[in-house]
């Protein structure tokens, strides 16, 4: 019996493992765009979950944004009847007209779709092939952008996407072993041009910054930048669940945030704080920035009277009568 491809073993293993604690249910859904890390991680469910007793299929969503997309979408959907996979959707969304640019506009029209379809499957998880050098890629933008603690963490391994887990198995697998997975098997993973586009920062990230780093410090910088990723993500978890307990505990009687309370936590924590109010507020997350938390910071350690912090939404934070409370809208 010849012996298993390492790369292959590697992808195997890691589906396993994040397979391995999923209540029974529904299928677990693998996001396949084509691409070399999708290819491989969906070739390796459809091995695994099997095994486990659990059903896999495969959803590809269809951009529209390049020529042939629509026959690309439907062979990758073929490719996966092929070798088992069921259920198999291929899904067109369109992006034009969302918020944000093209990246942002494409990432959120493809997650929406996304929890569509696992939760009309009642899927037990979804899956994605982020590998750890796209984690590599998303450390050194979030430092490029002056991101905290939240942006150093990355990718997390598992997060809820409307109720449904959305799991990233590949996060310490390597993007060249997916290539060779892909080859061992005679799978012809498609190239999207958006990936070597200079004008997207992340494409300049892997085409130049990440080589470089590569020359200048050796190949393991990738495994210690997803390293880092996985520390401060852990980290962030212990300051996340102090800052549930102590916005309860800096909660006024009659409304808003204690002013006293809130200057006796710690920065770290009361920045959370500060962050999760402003969101139950109607602040949406995905506007909400540094900036706006630190106005908010300001009412509390340096008060010299001003007026309010602005938030996005159109929401006005004041302080008054030794608390933090929302403005009336004029």
């Amino acid at each position: 019996m010849a012996a298993l491809a390492p790369p292959v073993a590697a992808i195997r293993v890691a589906v396993r493992r994040a397979l391995a604690d999923l209540p029974p249910g529904g299928p677990v859904l693998v996001a396949c765009s084509g691409g070399a890390d999708s290819l491989a991680l969906a070739a390796a469910t459809a091995f695994v979950a099997p095994r486990l007793g659990r059903a896999a299929g495969l959803v590809t969503v269809d951009h529209g944004l390049q020529e042939g997309s629509a026959q690309r979408a439907a062979a990758v959907a073929a490719w996966a009847h092929e070798i088992g996979l069921a259920p198999v959707e291929s899904v067109r969304v369109d992006v034009a007209g969302r918020p944000g640019g093209p990246e942002a506009a494409a990432r959120e029209a493809r997650y929406r779709a996304l929890a569509e379809v696992a939760g009309r499957y009642g899927a037990a998880a979804l899956l994605t092939g982020h590998t750890r050098d796209d984690q590599a890629e998303t450390v050194l933008l979030a430092l490029a952008r002056g991101a905290g603690p939240r942006g150093l963490a990355g990718m997390p391994a598992r997060r809820d996407l409307d109720g449904v887990p959305l799991l990233r198995p590949l996060l310490e697998v390597g993007r060249e072993q997916t290539r060779k997975a892909c080859a061992v098997l005679g799978l012809s993973p498609w190239e999207d041009p958006h990936n070597a586009d200079p004008s997207y920062a992340r494409a300049r990230v892997r085409a130049d910054v990440l080589p470089a780093l590569v020359r200048a410090l050796g190949p393991g910088v990738l495994d210690n930048l997803a390293r880092t990723a996985r520390l401060v993500a852990a980290d962030n978890a212990v300051l996340d669940e102090l800052a549930v307990a102590a916005l309860a505990d800096v909660r006024h009687p009659e409304g808003g945030l204690s002013v006293g309370a809130l200057a006796a936590l710690s920065p770290a924590v009361r920045g959370r704080v500060l962050h999760a109010w402003a969101r139950e507020l109607g602040a949406p997350p995905t506007a909400l920035s540094y900036r706006h938390v630190t106005a908010l910071d300001t009412l509390v350690t340096g008060w010299r009277g001003q007026g309010a912090a602005y938030l996005p939404g159109g929401l006005r934070v004041v302080r008054r009568d030794g608390r933090l409370t929302p403005a009336v809208p004029r």
